[in-house]
């Protein structure tokens, strides 16, 4: 890679970037920003950016010469002024960037080297946060996210984790296939980038990732491993909570810490299906989420269940080396076209993320633009819909159009299939998935085969369905998701009064912000209810928002004296209404749409369901009306 020269890498340079990377390091935007380099991207390529290849074959040239003396430059040139800054995004995006959005991808792009979301705590204020003590549930992407930050603003910190290692979800799931969804120069701290292998990394790169950040970042002496919560009680009288935990040795032992900030994220608790019969069968049986690298699928008869995103991922690894593979599926999953899905990063497209200043930050721009907010009028449903269940408006019917043929010719040649590949619900209304067309070719082998009648029994032999049909199976695989809407179980939380608060939820986890609830003082949620996203950006986003305001919250206790912040009643009560409201606007709240989204109660407990800015502004920095401050805090000795 090293030996790269300049010309060549920029062959593998996407041009909408290489525009803006010429308008900012240059500081002549009328120059790089001309018509005939702005992009009209296809909808289902996005590598058809509608630039002729002269065109492009002249900026490239042009680059060349502009760009020489600025390779490995120590220093980013500014970022130009907030007007040409926007000019520059709207090239990129192919698209006029609102007003709205500029500080907002401004903060998110960093292009000064420092951001929002990095502490910036006054003396008197960090004198104070040395008198505080707070524990992290978890180590995987948010739990070490909050430490860094912690670590940073001064705050003494313990993280417990029930792993033996770091990593959450990344540790937890092995099985075969298992990559990230999102592209991974989003899927990654903004602070923290990364030479990644792939656009889409598998399992064990982000996991060395995740390890790396803790190694680099000094975390290791702050964790427990092996350590599982079992119980956290607020005790009123000394203002702090009471942490049961039990230890590796099987003991418990009890910690105390001034605030509690949960990081357990939402799909680490594998669910399988009430089936009659399930524990009689005589075969393997396990979860796709706790993978029996054990058993050899070699020329085995093996039952799928399930088609949500990780069958997606593991069917196409296992079916050519299984004797049979029957594949039970209730809905199918939308895809979004994704050539590279499975793709190494060509050399010269990382030379230009390590040689060519600003070129990544742009890069991650053009990501985050393009698989962010641009989605959402796509999935919003139109106000008296009079059209078909199977979309929610006019632009959720075009969408679903172009989805439809994509998927509809990668079964031409099996009219069986066809019917069974194309989802009858809207776009949106389920996770979707992102396809290179594996799955489908997956399911077109010989010895693959798609049942789509339900599941009546399991029996030892294997699986009875509603036809009467029987499938015999030596090992059945459960791809059949997660408790996602059981948010903190299996953990006992107690608050103000004693009062549970599972049993104040009732199977309807509601939060402020997603993070803090009525009565639960000094206790923070990380991936809370509604904070997942559906089709804009990688959860990343949401966590470091989250952590900033966090450590926002701790930032006022240490600035004011006070030994609790809870957050008002009628504040998250009103914040609860617009979010279902909302909710109920968007393809994943029409009614005809059955997900995980949903909870027991019918309620969309997921879901954000507004643009990313709405959240980044919200949670820039806590405002202190929103919470009851109460008298000075006890302060728990650091260790």
């Amino acid at each position: 890679m090293t030996d790269l020269t300049l010309e060549q890498a920029l062959e593998a340079a996407h041009p909408p970037v290489l525009c803006a990377v010429l308008a900012h390091v240059t500081g002549d935007a009328d120059a790089w920003l001309q018509p005939r380099w702005r992009p009209v991207y296809n909808p289902l390529d996005r590598n058809d950016i509608g630039i002729t290849p002269e065109d492009q074959a002249d900026l490239r040239a042009r680059a060349a010469v502009a760009l020489q003396p600025f390779v490995d430059a120590r220093h980013v040139p500014p970022p130009p002024s907030p007007e040409i800054t926007r000019r520059i995004m709207s090239h990129v995006a192919g698209a006029d960037i609102p007003d709205a959005y500029v500080e907002f991808l401004l903060d998110e792009m960093a292009l000064e080297g420092t951001s929002s979301r990095d502490p910036r705590w006054e003396p008197a204020q960090r004198q104070a946060a040395r008198r505080m003590k707070v524990l992290v549930i978890g180590a995987g992407m948010s739990g070490l996210l909050a430490g860094i930050r912690l670590k940073q603003a001064g705050v003494p910190f313990e993280i417990v984790d029930k792993n033996p290692d770091v990593g959450g979800t990344w540790l937890e799931n092995t099985y075969p296939g298992c990559r990230v969804d999102s592209s991974n120069h989003m899927y990654s701290y903004s602070f923290e980038p990364h030479v990644w292998p792939q656009y889409f990394s598998t399992q064990p790169v982000l996991l060395d990732y995740f390890r790396g950040v803790a190694d680099r970042h000094g975390l290791r002496p702050h964790i427990r491993l092996n350590t599982t919560v079992l119980e956290a009680a607020w005790d009123e009288a000394r203002a702090l909570w009471r942490v049961r935990l039990r230890t590796p040795d099987g003991a418990e032992e009890t910690v105390e810490a001034n605030a509690v900030i949960t990081a357990v994220g939402q799909l680490n608790r594998p669910r399988l299906p009430d089936i009659p019969g399930r524990d009689s069968f005589a075969g393997v049986a396990f979860h796709s989420a706790e993978w029996r690298h054990d058993v050899d699928l070699t020329g085995k008869r093996v039952a799928v269940i399930g088609t949500g995103a990780s069958a997606f991922q593991f069917v196409p690894e296992i079916a050519p080396a299984v004797g049979q593979l029957t594949v039970f599926q209730r809905t199918p999953p939308w895809a979004f076209p994704a050539p590279h899905y499975h793709d190494d990063i060509e050399a010269p497209k990382n030379w230009l993320m390590q040689h060519l200043p600003a070129y990544a930050k742009w890069w991650r721009f053009y990501l985050f633009w393009s698989a962010t907010d641009g989605f959402i009028p796509a999935v919003t449903a139109e106000p008296g819909w009079s059209g078909p269940p199977t979309a929610v408006g006019q632009a959720n019917a075009e969408f679903r159009e172009l989805l439809a043929i994509s998927l509809a010719a990668q079964a031409q040649d099996r009219p069986d299939l066809l019917p069974h590949v194309i989802p009858e619900y809207p776009v949106g209304g389920k996770r979707a998935l992102l396809d290179n067309g594996v799955w489908i070719a997956a399911l077109k082998r010989d010895n693959v085969r798609l049942v789509t009648e339900s599941i009546t029994e399991i029996t030892p032999e294997g699986l009875v369905t509603a036809d009467g049909g029987r499938h015999a199976a030596d090992v059945i695989i459960y791809g059949t998701g997660f408790h996602a809407s059981r948010f903190l179980m299996p953990m006992r939380i107690r608050g103000r009064g004693g009062v549970d608060l599972h049993e104040q939820w009732a199977g309807d986890a509601r939060a402020y912000l997603g993070m803090t609830v009525p009565g639960f003082p000094n206790l923070f949620m990380l991936y809370g209810p509604n904070t997942n996203i559906v089709v804009n950006g990688s959860i990343i986003f949401f966590s470091e928002c989250s952590v900033r305001y966090v450590v926002g919250c701790l930032q006022l206790l240490a600035e004011t004296g006070a030994s609790a912040l809870e957050v008002r009643g009628d504040v998250h009560d009103a914040f609860n209404a617009r979010v279902d409201a909302a909710n109920a606007l968007m393809a994943w709240g029409a009614p005809q749409s059955k997900s995980w989204y949903k909870n027991e109660t019918g309620r969309v407990s997921q879901n954000w369901p507004f643009p990313l800015v709405d959240y980044w502004r919200a949670t820039l920095k806590p405002d202190p009306a929103d919470f009851r401050l109460t008298e000075p805090a006890q302060a728990v000795a650091a260790e």
